[in-house]
């Protein structure tokens, strides 16, 4: 079976919820989704679970957290620095809140975030598909001079 990550987010309107994930590009999966969960496809390997709270509490006792604190911060990667952008500003357009964290441009690497309807911390992130292979230059140098 391939590896997939699966992300349990615990929602306060389900409808709400897939309506603005839907507006982000996620798919909504009908296997598993009823009145209590929704599960919305990013990628063949990556599904973001929506939970009411009432079904979140049955898989956990721990508490869920207000919208002004953060327990995580999720990242989604992109083609390109206009798609973070795109993405970003639909987040705002559709009810989130965009850019909690600063803008961070490196030139191999520009990305932004956004807060979801209730309060989750998610970056959008582009990188210069060759820095991927090899790392920035800061870090190849530490890495040189370690070896």
């Amino acid at each position: 079976m391939t590896k997939m990550i699966f992300v349990n987010l615990p929602v306060a309107d389900l409808d709400k919820a897939k309506a603005f994930y839907t507006a982000l590009g996620f798919v909504n999966e009908p296997k598993f989704t009823d009145e209590t969960a929704a599960a919305m496809q990013w990628s063949d390997t990556i599904v973001v679970m929506l939970l009411t709270h009432a079904k979140w509490k049955s898989f956990t006792t721990r508490p869920i957290p207000d919208k002004g604190s953060s327990e995580v911060m999720l990242a989604l990667s992109f083609d390109g620095k206009a798609e973070v952008d795109r993405v970003t500003d639909l987040a705002g357009t559709n009810g989130g809140a965009t850019d909690p964290n600063a803008v961070q441009d490196h030139g191999f690497m520009y990305g932004r975030s956004f807060l979801d309807l209730d309060g989750h911390l998610w970056e959008t992130v582009w990188m210069d598909p060759a820095m991927a292979e090899t790392g920035p230059p800061e870090l190849a140098e530490t890495h040189a001079r370690a070896s």
